[in-house]
């Protein structure tokens, strides 16, 4: 049972930059697909940024250039760096984990397209970007 807790979420103001850390209670750097979704109310839970446990990342459209996820395994930290922040990405954001395995013939590299793939999750923290 891996715990995760997010850090670092607060109100910023449009062209900021965020870090969001996860902390994670086991060492998910080993073995595990780590990513970051977010949520505004109203709307389903979207992934933004997903990184499997070779270390590759893929990122949705709408953050590409501007978001990098990137882990500290001696940590068990995983972190969101946010850069030229948009009022559109307020929400709330959740750090999420599973074993990096096939499910489905998809493998976690292709998993932001779904919330079910990941069976782990953080409780959120809220970010507020106004203009």
């Amino acid at each position: 049972q891996v715990r995760l807790r997010e850090f670092g979420g607060g109100s910023v103001q449009a062209g900021g930059s965020l870090r969001l850390s996860c902390v994670a209670s086991d060492n998910t750097g080993s073995g595990y697909c780590m990513a970051w979704f977010r949520q505004v109310p109203g709307k389903e839970r979207e992934g933004v940024a997903v990184i499997d446990s070779d270390g590759s990342t893929t990122y949705a459209d709408s953050v590409k250039g501007r978001f990098t996820i990137s882990e500290a395994d001696a940590e068990n930290t995983l972190y969101l760096h946010i850069n030229s922040l948009k009022v559109e990405d307020t929400g709330i954001y959740y750090c999420a984990a599973e074993h990096d395995k096939q499910i489905g013939g998809t493998w976690c590299l292709g998993w932001l397209s779904s919330r079910t793939y990941f069976g782990y999750w953080g409780q959120g923290t809220q970010v507020n970007v106004s203009s």
